[in-house]
């Protein structure tokens, strides 16, 4: 399974805000330099994220951007069904299938998901951002401010 892009930047901006060691707040501006991504699309990122109460955003001159809870509370299976919007792998009703009922595809591709899940449900942002990770993460803030 290979995750979309929306995906790949939520969980960055996760990473990212992980690291709250600073004296300004983290921009949009700025995750979207430190991972050379589109402001506009990062921006339909934090969006989501702030919806579902992952973050806290606040908006004018000194706003910026937050984790809404503790690193151990953002269990990654649950952040990536979520930001993938995953109910299934295949609809085999749309567009029908001239299989449907008799084949055992679909069957197959679920029990892959749900495995899938279950190690991702397993781990939480804490894990993901432990060593060495937490000590690149301190690099890319310690890099020069955006302007």
């Amino acid at each position: 399974m290979q995750l979309t892009h929306f995906t790949d930047l939520g969980l960055r901006v996760l990473m990212y805000l992980s690291h709250s060691d600073r004296d300004t707040p983290v921009t949009i501006s700025e995750v979207a330099e430190r991972f050379d991504a589109s402001r506009n699309h990062l921006v339909k990122v934090v969006h989501f994220m702030a919806q579902h109460g992952w973050l806290v955003t606040t908006r004018g001159k000194g706003g910026g951007l937050a984790l809404a809870r503790p690193l151990a509370d953002y269990k990654l299976g649950e952040v990536i069904r979520s930001l993938e919007n995953v109910t299934e792998m295949i609809d085999c009703a749309d567009p029908p299938c001239a299989l449907r009922g008799r084949c055992q595809l679909k069957s197959i591709l679920d029990q892959a998901m749900n495995a899938f899940f279950e190690v991702l449900d397993q781990y939480t942002l804490a894990d993901a951002v432990a060593a060495p990770t937490h000590q690149a993460i301190q690099m890319l803030h310690r890099l020069r401010p955006v302007a």
